[in-house]
């Protein structure tokens, strides 16, 4: 609901922080679906290896940066002025709430269970919870005060969490 919801009203709102929110949102779906694939098969053979998961996920992380990024700026350098988006203040404040439930179990399962897949994915759920609290924020602020500049502000933010993220999940499968 997340991925549909942010994106749909992104669009309809012309909010980019919305888009830029949905597609890591989308990020984190695959990269959950590929973890939980990866837990659920046999330990023996060579489909087990977590580095591929890992890798498609940083992959996927990578490949979000500049679709939202430049696209944003396009928008911007065009003139572009997103609208005040009551769904997305939903959809961010949804997150805010459940976001840390998901990161906190996550966080212990990685830990009870040893996995450093399981742990990865914890941080991306706490990065998450940051982008939620820049999101809401910067959709308050333009719904309030009508600010339409601030939406610009927030996938600033969030693209930079994304973009550490990913730098952070790099460094992670390389060492």
């Amino acid at each position: 609901m997340e991925v549909i919801g942010s994106v749909w009203s992104g669009l309809i709102a012309g909010s980019f922080a919305l888009l830029a929110f949905g597609g890591d949102s989308l990020v984190e779906l695959l990269s959950g679906i590929t973890v939980l694939s990866f837990l659920r098969k046999p330990l023996a053979g060579p489909s087990t290896n977590p580095g591929r998961t890992e890798q498609l996920t940083n992959a996927l992380l990578f490949a979000l940066i500049p679709v939202i990024g430049l696209l944003a700026i396009y928008s911007y350098v065009t003139g572009l002025r997103p609208e005040a988006s009551p769904v997305g203040i939903v959809i961010a404040v949804g997150a805010v709430i459940v976001m840390p439930y998901l990161w906190l179990g996550k966080r212990r399962l990685g830990l009870e269970t040893r996995s450093s897949i399981l742990s990865m994915d914890a941080v991306a759920s706490l990065t998450c919870i940051f982008m939620s609290v820049a999101l809401l924020g910067g959709l308050l602020v333009e719904y309030f005060f009508g600010l339409w500049w601030v939406d610009y502000l927030a996938t600033a933010v969030i693209l930079a969490f994304v973009s550490r993220e990913a730098v952070e999940s790099y460094h992670e499968l390389h060492e």
